[in-house]
């Protein structure tokens, strides 16, 4: 479903960001900037620093991306790195099965460095941490 919207709104010569994309393709339903998505969550979402299939990782604002960044966890390969979907890191576009490395002085998850491409991977990002989907069950 969230691939078939990103496809709609190219289609119509909107852009795809990463809120609606995340919003989507997981079942956390918050509305609003990436930025603010953590605080948003308190309330309603149990929150973390350990990644888990499904969760929203939660990037910080920086003066780079001003709005922050929401990525969903699609899998996780050690206790240092998990492979996300996201929308909008590279513009307008999905960037599926990406990596991001923990490397957080702590092994806390609040410092990940994102694949650019595939086994390169880019600059420093603060991250708030995971916010996990509600069990429906």
């Amino acid at each position: 479903m969230a691939l078939r919207e990103v496809a709609q709104k190219q289609a119509r010569g909107q852009r795809v960001w990463c809120v609606p994309y995340a919003r989507n393709l997981s079942s956390i339903k918050i509305r609003g900037n990436a930025k603010d998505w953590w605080g948003r969550a308190r309330s309603t979402f149990e929150l973390g620093n350990e990644p888990a299939v499904g969760a929203v990782m939660s990037f910080r604002a920086t003066n780079v991306m001003p709005l922050g960044h929401v990525a969903v966890v699609s899998s996780i390969v050690t206790d240092r790195e998990v492979i996300v979907n996201h929308a909008n890191w590279h513009r307008n576009k999905v960037s599926l099965k990406m990596g991001v490395r923990d490397v957080s002085k702590h092994n806390d998850k609040t410092l990940v460095r994102v694949e650019t491409q595939p086994g390169r991977y880019g600059n420093f990002y603060p991250v708030n941490g995971f916010i996990y989907p509600k069990d429906d069950g």
